[in-house]
């Protein structure tokens, strides 16, 4: 019995290096010698623990990521990438697995929000201007995962293979052959042929299960390791030289147990009392954040069940066929404009934010809400965000039948009908 108690001491020892700090040089090796808690550092700064400073949105977007990476996972035993099985698969989900019809809305609400999240997130690093020196891989890295983002929602929109899923994708995948040149080729790929069938269920599914999902953990690891070596959150004045007391250079960041910095000399630049250890502060928060995400998904699972019309139908087209609700802002644009839609505002959109870093030219730091020497790209980049919520307001809602305007009062009589 001793023997047995020894070998589990010596297990958990084994896992749970540190356990429960009790003391401050505990709670520093707590955050150095786990595998999962090193990408904090030891000490963290007060300021950084505001909510008003991130609002959470990097972390929400990470834990939707889990959520839906475990979600997809068991999703994944009861689902065939067919067209012959894979619509008989949601109804499995909905009548026969236990719990089915909650994992799958738990799954679709929680894709919802990692964009709505990826977005915020990102609008607040650009008010924030923290995409600047030494920030800008990071930042281009954050667009890059932002494109992800939309490509895995797009991806999973296909596999339920009912009306709605299959004409998206149709429309989606017509978007994307506007562009010049490779527009053609591009829809090809995807849909391994000219129009939406078997194959491109199947490459759908391949990139929605496992290319994707492997691509957007590499950036995630890429991204928080970033955050870690360009010294942690921005923060107002990080950059601006303080002459003290010892004409000593201000630190950049601390690291690890001894706090040593980037800077020439090993001395803090801050005060310890502006700061806090990690354990407990930043992980209470990080876990509370967590249950807060997981309720949200968990409540909208609830109360929401994802849609699932009838099997897809290739001659029986709806009116209107709309795309994912992401690209109905573009979708709104080809409708006017198949060269404006399709090409000019998803290119332009793009390259403007890959160039931003290199672009801004405004004498304030980083980690400064709404700078004044930035209220013009602040105001634009607002109006375009507001331009495209509007944009998906209106194809959403006041679009019917050939596209023609409707009030959405309308809308609901004619299904009532």
């Amino acid at each position: 019995m001793r023997g047995l108690e020894h070998l589990w001491a010596a297990l958990r020892k084994s896992v749970f290096r540190v356990g429960i700090p009790k003391t401050n040089l505990g709670r520093a090796q707590a955050m150095v010698s786990s595998f999962v808690l090193h990408l904090h550092p030891a000490k963290i700064r007060r300021e950084s623990l505001r909510p008003n400073r991130t609002f959470g949105l990097g972390l929400i977007s990470l834990y939707l990521l889990a959520i839906l990476i475990v979600t997809g996972v068991l999703l994944m035993f009861d689902y065939v990438p067919s067209v012959e099985r894979a619509y008989d698969s949601m109804k499995d989900l909905e009548f026969v697995v236990t719990a089915g019809v909650l994992l799958r809305n738990c799954h679709r609400w929680a894709a919802h929000l990692m964009v709505v999240a990826v977005v915020l997130h990102l609008a607040r690093v650009y008010l924030m201007g923290s995409y600047k020196k030494p920030r800008e891989f990071n930042w281009l890295v954050g667009v890059a995962l932002l494109l992800l983002t939309l490509f895995l929602s797009f991806t999973g929109y296909l596999l339920p293979w009912d009306q709605l899923a299959f004409w998206a994708i149709t429309v989606g995948t017509s978007i994307a052959s506007y562009a010049p040149v490779v527009g053609d080729t591009t829809k090809y790929l995807l849909l391994g042929g000219n129009a939406v069938g078997q194959p491109a269920l199947l490459r759908f599914y391949v990139l929605h299960v496992v290319v994707l999902p492997a691509a957007a953990l590499f950036l995630v690891a890429v991204h928080l390791y970033r955050v870690r070596k360009d010294g942690g959150l921005a923060r107002p004045n990080e950059n601006k030289v303080r002459i003290e007391e010892g004409d000593q250079p201000p630190a950049d960041k601390s690291y690890g147990l001894m706090a040593l910095t980037s800077a020439t000399t090993p001395h803090v630049g801050s005060d310890p009392q502006n700061e806090v250890f990690s354990w407990p502060h930043l992980l209470m928060r990080e876990i509370l954040l967590f249950a807060g995400t997981f309720g949200v998904v968990l409540l909208l699972a609830i109360l929401f069940d994802a849609p699932l019309e009838e099997l897809a139908n290739p001659v029986h087209p709806p009116n209107p066929a709309k795309a994912p609700w992401y690209f109905l802002a573009l979708q709104e644009l080809v409708a006017h404009s198949a060269f404006l839609g399709g090409v000019v505002v998803p290119a332009l959109l793009v390259a403007t934010l890959v160039a931003v870093p290199f672009l801004d030219r405004s004498r304030s730091g980083p980690g400064q809400w709404f700078a004044r020497d930035r209220r013009l790209p602040n105001a634009i980049f607002i109006t375009v965000l507001v331009a495209l919520l509007l944009l998906t307001v209106v194809a959403t809602y006041f679009r019917g039948p050939n596209w023609d305007w409707i009030w959405p009062w309308q809308a609901v009589a004619g299904h009532g009908g």
